[in-house]
């Protein structure tokens, strides 16, 4: 990211056949930190390419609080931290915001948007992530739950929605897509797609093929939506044998029983006619029964584990995504021999310790975010910027619509306050808020099952920040808001001071307090608190302030 003044940087927005071996190295504990080993392997693979300074106090606290919070510093906040004196400042405000209000909300929007890919919502599914990120659930358990759920179990018996939201028909005389689930179950938890493999091997990607996407469709082939409950639940059917298919190349008969993506085949479990039910099916009540033998408790099983390499290097280079803003692995969902990670070693020790922490998700955020990779400037001291794939300097990463939204809110002012559920609560309560945040994600989220992985501009969100009357009700002054606030203040300087501080997180340069003299000077009145009104939508359009830098 290049430096530019104030006056420059507004703009409109315009599995596998093979089989997983134990993780190498996998170990109670690494001999020294990980955030430490990380950056040897880092630095090593740069070689003599010029790595950027250290981020500014305030850089990182904004990084910070929008990876672990999903949203901007208060200004009140900005000042407690860039005032403090203390030498562990920014281990102490990662600690602080990974144990703070913010952080489940924000787990559970990044992970809906991750996995569900804008399909749709419902409440049970937002309730099973949001427990599961307050309690610090260990990912392979989350994983387990979200592939085979309990319906019994009210904490967790959303985690069906990821499943029962593709086992629906997308128009009348459309069948369920179940290939899409095929695919989507092997791209988002293992990180492999298999979509090109449905009727004959990849014919680019040797890794990849058919027998391993008919053995993983021949499981949610076996699986139903039940309609005697009012929230999302899945029955399987009694499997009693092995699914034949053939190549649209080579018309041979083959057959497979269900297979994970990077742990091979599972057999399947027979048994006497009448004995096939852990639980039967009541017909009275319209309960579905349980068969004793469960290719999707097999299936999460043997994904959702620590010798599954395709599972832990999955998670692992997906949240080293989301804190540095590249995979190891590009595309995210396409790992296989002929695509190798940028920095191998390194995958393989953050696959192999995450797992051996337990999928620690706090845990492994914590060291990701010590990192001197992570907490570089985004400003680049070489003539040439590094390949992103070096992490040499850090990457711009996209905003998703929901940290633009609750950004706003705090840029603006609209919150005196900021209390974690109780804002929430503020905001359900509010039908012209509800409708922001529900406008917020129409026009800064992509559609749905489009990954939201790079940041794109687009004229509709341009238009949306210009016109609607929404936004601009957030511009004019009034008490409580900022532009209200600034409209009272006499001194060009003391507004730049707070308009950067709460907009942009910053102080001003000096460049930026020119203009802000430049574009007041002889304004008063109403006319003044528009100039203001416009200067802080100058902000929220630029480029500074809808990346995360």
């Amino acid at each position: 990211m290049m430096e530019l003044p104030f006056r420059t940087t507004a703009v409109f927005l315009m599995s596998c056949s093979f089989v997983s071996l134990p993780l190498a190295g996998r170990t109670a504990a690494a001999e020294k930190p990980l955030h430490v080993a990380i950056d040897e392997l880092v630095n090593r693979a740069a070689g003599d390419v010029v790595l950027a300074d250290p981020s500014t106090d305030a850089e990182f606290m904004r990084r910070i609080y929008l990876d672990l919070a999903g949203r901007i510093p208060t200004p009140a906040e900005s000042q407690q931290f860039l005032s403090s004196e203390s030498a562990q400042r920014r281990s102490e405000l990662i600690d602080r915001l990974l144990t703070g209000p913010d952080y489940p909300r924000r787990m559970q929007e990044l992970f809906h948007v991750m996995l569900m890919e804008r399909r749709g919502e419902h409440e049970e599914w937002t309730k099973f992530l949001r427990t599961a990120f307050s309690k610090n659930t260990p990912w392979d358990q989350v994983a387990r739950a979200i592939v085979r759920p309990n319906a019994d179990d009210e904490a967790t018996r959303g985690a069906a929605y990821f499943v029962t939201s593709r086992l629906v028909s997308e128009g009348a005389m459309a069948p369920v897509d179940i290939p899409g689930l095929t695919r989507d179950f092997g791209r988002l938890l293992a990180g492999v797609d298999l979509r090109c493999a449905q009727c004959h091997d990849h014919v680019s990607i040797g890794d990849y093929r058919q027998v391993d996407f008919q053995g993983l469709h021949m499981v949610f082939e076996n699986v139903q939506t039940r309609r005697d409950v009012p929230f999302p639940a899945v029955a399987e059917k009694v499997m009693t044998k092995e699914k034949e298919f053939m190549s649209v190349f080579i018309q041979t008969a083959r057959t497979t029983s269900p297979r994970v993506p990077g742990a091979g085949e599972i057999k399947i479990a027979t048994f006497e006619k009448g004995e096939e039910f852990a639980v039967a099916p009541d017909r009275t009540k319209r309960t579905p029964g349980i068969p004793k033998f469960s290719p999707l408790g097999q299936l999460a099983d043997k994904l959702a584990s620590p010798d599954n390499q395709l599972f832990c290097r999955n998670i692992a280079n997906r949240l080293w995504f989301v804190m540095m803003g590249r995979g190891l692995v590009e595309p995210l969902d396409v790992h296989h021999s002929d695509n190798p990670p940028s920095h191998p070693e390194l995958l393989e020790l953050l696959a192999s310790q995450f797992a051996a922490h337990q999928f620690d998700i706090r845990w492994f955020l914590r060291e990701l975010a010590l990192t001197d990779c992570y907490q570089r400037s985004s400003v680049s001291k070489a003539e040439a910027l590094p390949a992103a794939g070096l992490f040499a300097m850090a990457n711009e990463k996209r905003l998703s619509a929901e940290q633009l939204f609750w950004s706003t809110l705090i840029a603006t002012g609209e919150l005196d306050s900021w209390d974690g559920e109780q804002v929430e609560a503020t905001i359900a309560d509010s039908d012209p808020l509800t409708e922001l945040k529900e406008q917020f994600l129409k026009v800064f989220a992509n559609s749905p099952k489009v990954p939201e992985t790079d940041f794109a501009p687009t004229v509709k969100a341009a238009l949306y920040l210009m016109h609607d009357d929404a936004v601009q009700q957030l511009l004019k002054p009034k008490d409580g808001n900022l532009v209200g606030g600034l409209s009272k203040i006499e001194d060009a300087q003391e507004i730049a001071d707070q308009l950067f501080l709460q907009v942009v997180s910053r102080p001003p340069t000096d460049s930026d307090v020119a203009d802000v003299k430049e574009l007041l000077a002889g304004k008063a009145g109403a006319e003044r608190s528009a100039v203001i009104g416009r200067i802080v939508w100058a902000l929220l359009s630029s480029t500074e302030y809808c990346v995360n830098h």
